[in-house]
């Protein structure tokens, strides 16, 4: 393979961002992708149930600073504002009454004023859990926000994290599919797919890219692979990374949040499209319902945090059993005559992903900003996980893709 003076790794959102920002600097550039397409964790598949449906992520969060909502305008995707608040709550399989449903809300409005409120001090418990009271309500307060919105448990999630992260505010769904939408972004880049990058040397003149298709030197290299991919040691750097660096990849563990989308013909059970139901179960065993979106005939269910990982685990068929015992559980038995087609998402088995996104463990949010730190002034890291308040989001990793290949370019234009 040719030198370039960037070379990219990894074809999402970041990736792309990087490389289409380099283009536009002057800079040549080599953007290598180890699966076989672009768009990373964004991907929108027809194949499951015959019409677009996102396998990773599907809101367009923070609608007004995120620069693919002005791109689905533009392209007239068909656009709903979701505003994500709960209409359906259940307690195992008992509806909520009205005043617990109120209760739930305070709750929730508390435990944010309460996170607004707290500062954590050295040698404080900076679990998320420490914030919280006991009690029902809380508890499905802290559901919402940890496994289904962070991918974590509420005592695996930094409370010094969570303050950091953004209120998304305005999410807005997308009936095309958000993965076609950054696949439509990122359709000009050429991009080596199916080309994993084996080891990066940088003890040389600039850097060297070892992959299964040859050596990219370049002077630079901007690593988009998520932490975990990079803890795993998929991407082998020789010298070794500093101490800093390689133990940051430990303390942003990626967070699960797996979708289980089930077909209902003939029957809405009583709700409306886009309505929010929310299971709390004993154990975390807690699931969420996005309902019918854009009156699809397709309830899509969510689990997150251990739960997310001891379900993918199980296995498919496994998740679906479990997805529509729940629903026939409220709705009764007669669901299973209107269930069709059906499947389970498996990021965590997705070797060069290994999770939906990254949470810092408590006590270790300090690791995002070390990653923000250059190596040597070759190895740039850039990703969902370095998006400042937009973390844990897909226009956060184009964002954060764009600001580091500005750095790069700055860098190499005053050498």
């Amino acid at each position: 393979m040719e030198d370039v003076d960037v070379v990219v790794i990894g074809a999402g959102s970041a990736g792309l961002s990087a490389a289409k920002t380099l283009r536009a600097a002057g800079l040549s550039f080599k953007l290598v992708e180890a699966m076989n397409r672009i768009g990373g964790r964004a991907w929108t598949s027809d194949q499951h149930f015959g019409v677009p449906f996102d396998i990773g992520c599907a809101w367009l969060h923070a609608a007004d600073r995120n620069p693919y909502f002005p791109e689905a305008q533009a392209a007239r995707w068909t656009l709903h504002h979701h505003d994500m608040n709960i209409d359906h709550l259940y307690y195992r399989n008992r509806k909520a009454s009205e005043d617990e449903e109120a209760a739930m809300k305070a709750a929730d409005i508390r435990l944010f004023e309460l996170l607004a409120a707290h500062e954590v001090k050295i040698g404080d418990d900076d679990r998320l859990s420490a914030l919280l009271s006991k009690g029902h309500a809380p508890r499905a307060a802290a559901t919402f926000a940890g496994p289904m919105d962070f991918g974590a448990d509420e005592d695996e999630i930094s409370i010094r994290d969570f303050q950091a992260a953004a209120d998304l505010d305005p999410n807005y769904f997308t009936k095309e599919g958000f993965g076609a939408l950054v696949a439509r972004f990122g359709a000009d880049v050429p991009v080596e797919l199916s080309t994993p990058v084996r080891k990066i040397l940088w003890d040389v003149p600039g850097v060297a890219c070892v992959t299964d298709r040859g050596t990219i030197r370049a002077k630079a290299a901007i690593v988009t692979a998520s932490p975990a991919v990079l803890a795993f040691e998929e991407i082998e750097f020789a010298p070794a990374l500093p101490d800093r660096h390689f133990a940051a990849f430990f303390d942003l563990p990626m967070g699960m949040l797996t979708k289980l989308p089930v077909e209902i013909t003939g029957t809405r059970l009583g709700l409306e499209p886009f309505d929010d139901l929310l299971i709390e179960r004993l154990a975390r065993h807690d699931i969420y319902f996005l309902c019918f979106p854009f009156d699809l005939d397709l309830m899509v269910g969510f689990v997150g945090g251990d739960f997310a990982w001891e379900m993918s685990a199980a296995g498919e068929a496994a998740g679906v059993d479990f997805v529509i015992d729940r629903l026939c559980a409220i709705f009764g038995g007669d669901v299973r005559k209107h269930v069709g087609r059906a499947m389970m998402t498996n990021w965590g088995g997705e070797r060069f992903v290994r999770g939906a996104y990254a949470a810092a463990r408590p006590g270790r949010s300090q690791a995002r900003a070390t990653l923000m730190q250059p190596v040597a002034e070759k190895i740039f890291f850039a990703g969902e996980h370095l998006a400042g308040p937009l973390m844990q989001t897909c226009g956060g990793a184009r964002l954060s893709g764009e600001a580091v290949a500005r750095t790069v370019a700055a860098q190499l234009a005053a050498k």
